[in-house]
């Protein structure tokens, strides 16, 4: 059997149980054999409640050492953790206890408002792991059998940006081949420490920041969610040396900033600035690299494959928004998705993958498996991409927010850097609109920072000295925010929905 997530954790155990693992906000900090502890109380009450190997343990969660300990401790049992934003809606949640045919059903209550309001709900009780609550034990649950019961280690949700959600099965083999994948590319050790708010319910906060600085026995700052006073805190006092998170997320950071009047964080130890889990944006990386007056690293990952399948080097500071050079144990092709055949280098299409990360499939749906898997293994991703003559890959889009305005592809995120290039423009997301003769008009939603003016002509003279007539965008909507999931992807979905009503 290959390697168990669990097992991140029991090296630490005996090499090193006293070293600091977890800083928490009010000060104290867990060390790895208080992580091991929690992980045997939660492994007790897991048999305790007979949760068997293959059944599923939805965890409606922020981030918080307990909710660490669960997912240890379901690998020890056999179980498979699936975690979920405890900020979704009460009907989410619903659907994906069901999706899931959820065993049992864990809420982090005090580290989370909302997941104390949803264990309400489900009538939960007090468990042997303190601030937690679990559900009752259904006793029709299903287990998983067969291969697939050990190979997996849990079930990560896609976010549903265009959609229906899909609970996908990640590997225990290619977690752990990220974590050391991850933690290697940038040279992460026990001296680092990670800002780590992004939610372990999403592969990124799973993959890149538990499962690579267990690998690494790096430290965790731990907060269950975003909150830029807090990071300019722990930037600035408690050691962070690595910062991790979606675009949106530094979007968002740089608005606080100037509105606080701070030019640069002070950050003494800070060496690593990373985004993934998004498009990055030329104008956007650029004005994070001012900001911190360091690289802006960038990946391509997806909840599909256990962590990133490309990733620029630390060494190396690219003038391009690349997502870098693809990882040991992944494949990328860059496919016609019409014939399946690799373009060359420099031509745009679809991004296949396979690999030691590729997921075992979407659970309990082998149509939607089915369906974006090609011949000879690959996953269809939906993502467009193209390479460089270096091996750098850049990804452009999605094949389906591609907008076809008179016979021409039109690909958002072009329309999108310019927008981006305004004064006052926080960031832009583009969509099609159909019209009847099966053309599409170009609709652009504009976030405003705070306090700015919106400039129609002055937008409208750069994008005809930068875009070609067809790429120019029909209408223009300034939002106070655009709508984004709780991983801070944009949902362009609402917003051709929106643009349908125009």
């Amino acid at each position: 059997m290959s390697e168990r997530i669990h097992q991140l954790l029991d090296r630490w155990l005996i090499e090193a149980p006293q070293r600091p693992f977890i800083h928490l906000p009010d000060g104290t900090s867990l060390s790895f054999a208080d992580l091991g502890a929690l992980t045997d109380t939660a492994e007790a009450e897991l048999r305790a409640l007979a949760v068997r190997p293959g059944d599923r343990v939805l965890v409606v969660a922020e981030n918080c050492p307990e909710h660490a300990a669960l997912i240890l401790a379901c690998s020890r049992v056999g179980a498979w953790s699936c975690g979920v934003n405890a900020r979704m809606a009460t009907g989410e949640i619903d659907a994906f206890a069901a999706k899931a045919d959820a065993r049992v059903v864990y809420f982090t209550a005090s580290a989370s408002r909302s997941a104390a309001t949803h264990a309400l709900r489900y009538s939960a009780v007090a468990s042997s792991l303190l601030g937690m609550q679990h559900s009752a034990v259904r006793a029709d649950a299903q287990p998983e059998s067969g291969t697939l019961r050990d190979e997996v280690a849990a079930l990560i949700f896609t976010s549903g940006t265009t959609g229906a959600p899909k609970g996908v099965m990640v590997t225990h083999e290619g977690l752990a081949l990220f974590a050391r994948v991850s933690a290697g590319s940038r040279q992460l050790g026990p001296q680092d420490r990670s800002y780590a708010f992004v939610p372990m319910t999403h592969i990124f906060g799973l993959g890149t920041v538990l499962m690579a600085s267990l690998h690494a026995g790096a430290q965790l700052v731990m907060r269950p969610q975003f909150d830029p006073a807090d990071l300019l805190d722990a930037l600035a006092h408690h050691g962070v040396s690595q910062l991790q998170g979606p675009p949106a997320l530094y979007a968002r950071l740089l608005a606080w900033l100037q509105e606080q009047g701070i030019a640069r964080p002070v950050a003494p130890a800070l060496r690593y600035v990373y985004t993934g889990a998004g498009p990055l944006d030329l104008t956007l990386k650029q004005r994070i690299e001012a900001a911190f007056g360091q690289t802006l690293h960038h990946g391509y990952g997806l909840s599909e494959y256990a962590g990133s399948v490309h990733l620029t080097r630390l060494s190396e500071q690219r003038p391009d928004t690349s997502a870098g050079y693809v990882v040991e144990g992944a494949e990328v092709q860059v496919t016609d998705p019409l014939t399946g055949q690799p373009l060359p280098v420099g031509e745009r299409g679809e991004l296949w993958i396979r690999g030691r990360g590729l997921m075992a499939g979407y659970f309990r749906d082998p149509q939607g498996t089915a369906a974006v898997m090609r011949d000879g293994g690959w996953y269809a991703s939906g993502d467009l991409g193209e390479r460089h003559a270096d091996g750098a890959l850049s990804v452009v889009g999605r094949l389906k927010e591609m907008i076809i305005r008179s016979g021409f592809n039109v690909y958002p995120a072009e329309v999108e850097l310019v927008l981006n290039q305004l004064p006052g423009v926080q960031r832009s997301a583009v969509v099609g609109r159909p019209e009847q003769d099966g053309n599409e008009e170009v609709i652009a939603f504009v976030e405003l920072a705070s306090g700015a003016r919106w400039d129609e002509a002055a937008a409208r003279t750069l994008l005809r000295e930068h875009l070609a007539p067809y790429k120019q965008p029909s209408h223009i909507i300034t939002v106070t925010e655009l709508p984004t999931s709780h991983n801070g992807k944009v949902l362009k979905r609402q917003l051709q929905e929106r643009a349908a009503t125009l």
